[in-house]
This record gives C-alpha cells, sequence and structure tokens, in this order.
C-alpha cells in the first residue's frame, strides 16, 4: 500500500508540473449531445476558423465600393466616445480591386493569392454584429451572445462538447495564435475540460507539456505500467478513474504531438505554398500548415487567432496604411492552405472561416484611418460543403450596413454546426437551474452558400 500512496503522490507531482494546463481539453473524449446529431453524414469533419484580430475592414478587402461619397458628410451616432450626435467623412479607398477565377469575384490589391483561389469560397457581404467595441464583439463573435452575463462558452467548446474526440492522442479543440479574448478559448460553463488546448509550431507544441529530456519512452512505457496498476486498485473511485483518464491521454499526446509539428518531412514545394521561409508569411504560414496535419489527425476546430492581443493589430484607426503588411502576411498562406487541401482531397471535409470581430466604417475620425463597424462586414467561407466562387448579401453603397440578405453573427455558427452534423436548434445545456441554448438568435444556418 505504501508503493500505492508513493505512484498516486507522483502522479499528482505530475499534474501540477509538466502535465499543467494542457491536460484540461483532453478530457474530452466522448460526445455528449447524441440528440443534437443531424441524419446522415456531415459535410465537414473539421473546421479551421482564421480570426484577423482587431476589425478587418470588408471595403478595402472584399467588398468594393466607387469613391463617388469620397468627401460627404456622414451621421456617425453611436460611435466614438459617447453617443452625441456627430457626423464624419467619408474617405476614399485607395484599393483596386480585380476580378478572380471563373466566378469573377472582385478581390483587393491586398489579396491576390486569395484571389487566385477565390472560386473556392463563398464572400458572404452581409455579416453583422450588435458591438461595436472590440471586446464585446469578440465575446459575440465567439459565443453567439452580446452580452457576458454568464459564462458562456465558445464555440470551440460546444463542438467539442457534442462530438467528443476523434482521435484519443489529441485535443478536439486547438489555438494557436494569441487571441483577443480569453473567451475565444473558454470552455465557460461546459466546464474547463472542453477549453481550447494551446498549440504552436516548433519543437514544444504544447506549454508545459514537454517531460525532461532522455529517457522519454522508458518513462511513458512505466507511467502506462503504473497507471494500470493503479486502475485495478482504485477501479471503483470515478473521479480517480477520471483523473487517471485525463494523464494517460496527455501521454499519448506526449507522444503524438511533437510528430505532427515536425515539418522535416513535408516536400519543399508544400511548405513553399504557405509561404513558408519567407519573413512576411513564415510565422503565420507554419500555422496553417500545423492545421492541416491536425486537420489529418482528426482534431475537430481549429482556431488560428492573427496579430492579437490588446484591441489586435488589424485595428486601423489611425491609417489603412497598417492593414497592408497584415494582409501580406496572411494572404499567400491561406490561399497555400486552401489550395493544399484540395489537392489532398480534404477540402471537401475541411471547412475553413475567415473573419474578424467586425468591419470598419466608410468614415474616418479625422485622419485616414477607419472606426469600428459592427453593422456590415464580410465573411469568407470555403470547403466542408460550402458552394465556392459565391457572393451572399451585401452592404450599402458605401459599405456602412448589412442590406440585402443580412445575417446575424449566430448565423455563421450555426452554419458551421450544420455543416459538422449537429442541430443549432438542440444545443443546450442546463447549469444552475436553467437551460442555455448555443444560439438564440438569428435566421438560422446562411443556406445560400450551402451545397
Amino acid at each position: 500500500m505504501t508503493t500505492m500512496t508513493t505512484r498516486r503522490h507522483l502522479m499528482h507531482r505530475m499534474a501540477n508540473g509538466f502535465l499543467g494546463s494542457a491536460v484540461g481539453a483532453l478530457w474530452a473524449a466522448d460526445g455528449r449531445m447524441p440528440g443534437a446529431l443531424l441524419p446522415g453524414e456531415p459535410r465537414a469533419k473539421s473546421v479551421i476558423y482564421l480570426f484577423m484580430c482587431g476589425g478587418m475592414s470588408h471595403i478595402d478587402t472584399f467588398d468594393p465600393k466607387d469613391n463617388k461619397y469620397a468627401g460627404t458628410m456622414m451621421d456617425a451616432i453611436g460611435f466614438g466616445d459617447n453617443n452625441a450626435a456627430m457626423k464624419r467623412p467619408v474617405i476614399p479607398i485607395l484599393r483596386t480591386y480585380k476580378r478572380y477565377g471563373q466566378s469573377g469575384i472582385p478581390v483587393s490589391d491586398w489579396f491576390p493569392h486569395v484571389g487566385g483561389v477565390i472560386d473556392e469560397f463563398a464572400v458572404v457581404r452581409s455579416m453583422y454584429c450588435h458591438q461595436t467595441n472590440h471586446f464585446p464583439a469578440v465575446i459575440e463573435h465567439a459565443t453567439g451572445k452580446p452580452f457576458r452575463q454568464f459564462e458562456h462558452p465558445s464555440l470551440g467548446s460546444w463542438v467539442t462538447y457534442a462530438l467528443g474526440s476523434a482521435n484519443k492522442n489529441l485535443p478536439s479543440f486547438v489555438n494557436m495564435g494569441r487571441p483577443s479574448s480569453p473567451v475565444q478559448l473558454t470552455g465557460g460553463y461546459l466546464g474547463a475540460a472542453y477549453a481550447a488546448t494551446p498549440f504552436q509550431p516548433g519543437d514544444t507544441p504544447i506549454p508545459n507539456l514537454t517531460p525532461p529530456a532522455g529517457g522519454r519512452e522508458r518513462q511513458m512505457e512505466a507511467l502506462l505500467e503504473w497507471n494500470a496498476e493503479f486502475r485495478a486498485g482504485y477501479a471503483l473511485d470515478s473521479e480517480i478513474a477520471a483523473r487517471l483518464k485525463a494523464y494517460e491521454l496527455a501521454g499519448n499526446l506526449m507522444r503524438t504531438a511533437p510528430a505532427i509539428v515536425n515539418f522535416s518531412t513535408e516536400p519543399e514545394h508544400v511548405k513553399a505554398l504557405y509561404g513558408i521561409g519567407n519573413k512576411e508569411t513564415d510565422e503565420f504560414g507554419r500555422q496553417l500548415l500545423l492545421a492541416r496535419r491536425l486537420v489529418e489527425n482528426g482534431v475537430r476546430f481549429i482556431q488560428i487567432c492573427h496579430a492579437g492581443g490588446g484591441n489586435g493589430s488589424w485595428d486601423a484607426h489611425g491609417d489603412m496604411a497598417t492593414h497592408e503588411p497584415l494582409c501580406r502576411a496572411v494572404d499567400k498562406p491561406i490561399a497555400g492552405l486552401i489550395a493544399d487541401l484540395k489537392q489532398r482531397g480534404l477540402l471537401d471535409s475541411t471547412l475553413v472561416v475567415f473573419t474578424s470581430e467586425f468591419g470598419r466604417t466608410p468614415w474616418s475620425q479625422n485622419t485616414t484611418g477607419r472606426d469600428h463597424n459592427g453593422k456590415g462586414f464580410s465573411t469568407l467561407l470555403a470547403g466542408g460543403g460550402v458552394k465556392g466562387g459565391v457572393v451572399e448579401g451585401s452592404t450599402d453603397p458605401v459599405g456602412y450596413k448589412a442590406m440585402d440578405s443580412p445575417h446575424y453573427i449566430a448565423d455563421l455558427q450555426a452554419t458551421i454546426l450544420q455543416q459538422m452534423g449537429l442541430n443549432y436548434q438542440k444545443m443546450d445545456f442546463n447549469t444552475t437551474g436553467r437551460a442555455f441554448k448555443l444560439i438564440e438568435e438569428g435566421t438560422g444556418p446562411i443556406r445560400a452558400i450551402l451545397r
């Protein structure tokens, strides 16, 4: 019995040490919402969710407008520091647009590579949300809720809770890049088991998960042997059994993850697709290549936050020129991801979403930059049963407000859920004596863009 106590103490020390926070999402092994499953095979097995932190300008990228209103004054009530009436001047759009592919969809000169694969994308130009400040809008985008009275989980957590894991050695919900808010990673009232696991390219894919160098295989074999003995001795204690299962999953991850982040087996022409080796595109390119490898290994929801922290670098109040290097950093890698998924036969089963918390206004703040705009912005989707080469909805003539076929941000969530084989109307969770629904607003999936 003394030996068993020592081993239990060792396991607890391991949990507080190199296992750290990484074991959290590994608890989610089996789906918990069988009643929400739609009949038939889902169109998408995985989601790669590309989030541009700070508010990417739709009218400078994927929603072209002419400049006939440049210089005119617009009512901008509700923007700035208060709700006082004020007017702002419409500033010129300095981008040129080119029509690409068989669809002829116009794309800004900031995204020539995405333009080259635009026939794979559905461009939704009529997204909107209720919030116009960064943190509330990010929360709304992550949870589908405009307010934070309760600890609502993020979309990736809901997917993990509902579907469970497709690979027992890897988490179902992974995040790469610095988010704008921890809410983008949270499991909320579903529990920490369903939160995102941080992943990164390089020799240490998950912080705090790498044991000391030397003898790793021997250590892992010994741990599995101890686990089997421990389980036999404490089989009736469900809490201990659950903790033990998490340790075993973490151990499997320690052996699995390094091979996934090792790009040495990738051909040079594949790395070049993502812009790896180029200073401007290397970091994001590596994240997207890792995302593809995670998809190949059954990870369900991969969220990649670009230029996060604070308000996010896409927040272009002072000068729209600050968008240019950001666009260069993501343009080639995104196009490379689409091309690589397609050539491997993975695009049909992988839903790629390219979005931001909101767009930007047609007017300036007495600068050459643009303000926040939640009333109208663009989101692009590809693969996973989405029609390519189509445009859905529109904004008004200056790009301020969604006009034709407006879609609330929760409609995007409903679309993702449906393509993953889930009925968004049956996604609810009971806690603290009440039922919470994942989606409470909007019109449901954006059916016009679905095959």
